[in-house]
């Protein structure tokens, strides 16, 4: 049987906490997991509640209806209610590089990722085969100075035809356009090393090498019109040594960014991230 999801944000006030979770309890429902979060400096509360639908006495698809009635209006909450039985859909954006690719397109075979990848879809044709291989649809879209409007307007019109709930940028070396990440707000997941803005340009390992770094890392975050400086879901960093030459470090680099993306993927997946403003709240 399924869990009901619900992530909540609201102003703080007495009351919230308990009125929630008697509106589960009294409608036979089990909480199974529970976190909140108080924003002291702005007042803000945020939760994520979890709870069992075996024994709800809510039909599934009137669950939102009754907590609008009951509780979202009275406490001016903004919330999504989820499901954990709906996988969501997902595309992958990639170039050339295949780690990142190749680590999500296995979590996905072997069941630890729980999402559907109706599409991927690429600037390049390197890495079809790979693709393919899983069984899965791969679009080929060039990308050009001239072409960059329409080729994106068919990334949107591929986007909606497999009815696709959030894109993953797999490396993807192109800068997403301001339509994409409009209709997509929140849902869409970048992955960089850590060396910005101090290594820029395409060869940021071996800039790192010259200049002797001790760690290196890899941010995954939701994109906006702002390049690389979206909201933060993950990091993770690796220590480095002299010891360690330039392929050394790009190898490192590259096992970093595929486990830091893949974190952040699940955390998505799993409904445990709230965007607030330019950061997000990452529940437990």
């Amino acid at each position: 049987m399924a869990n009901g999801i619900l992530l909540i944000e609201c102003a703080d006030q007495q009351g919230i906490v308990s009125s929630v979770t008697d509106f589960i309890y009294t409608n036979k429902g089990n909480i199974v997991e529970l976190d909140q979060y108080l924003d002291h400096e702005n007042g803000h509360f945020f939760m994520r509640i979890e709870w069992a639908l075996d024994d709800f006495t809510i039909e599934k698809e009137k669950i939102g209806e009754y907590f609008n009635t009951l509780l979202a209006k009275r406490f001016d909450i903004r919330y999504n209610l989820y499901f954990n039985d709906e996988e969501p859909r997902m595309a992958l954006f990639v170039t050339k590089l295949s780690h990142c690719l190749i680590d999500l397109l296995g979590r996905w075979y072997n069941g630890s990722l729980h999402v559907k990848i109706p599409v991927v879809i690429s600037n390049h044709e390197y890495l079809r085969d790979i693709v393919e291989k899983f069984g899965l649809k791969f679009y080929h879209i060039p990308i050009t100075k001239e072409n960059k409007a329409e080729q994106e307007q068919k990334h949107l019109e591929i986007l909606e035809e497999n009815k696709i709930d959030f894109v993953v940028l797999a490396r993807y070396m192109q800068i997403i356009g301001e339509g994409l990440i409009k209709s997509y707000e929140s849902r869409i997941i970048n992955i960089h090393h850590s060396f910005l803005p101090a290594f820029v340009g395409a060869k940021p390992y071996h800039a790192a090498y010259a200049r002797g770094v001790k760690i290196i890392g890899a941010t995954a975050h939701y994109v906006t019109e702002e390049l690389d400086a979206g909201p933060i879901i993950e990091q993770e960093v690796s220590r480095v040594s002299h010891h360690n030459t330039i392929n050394d470090l790009v190898q490192m680099g590259q096992d970093v960014e595929k486990i830091t993306l893949a974190k952040a993927v699940k955390k998505h997946v799993l409904r445990k991230t709230l965007v607030v403003g330019n950061k997000t709240i990452i529940f437990n």
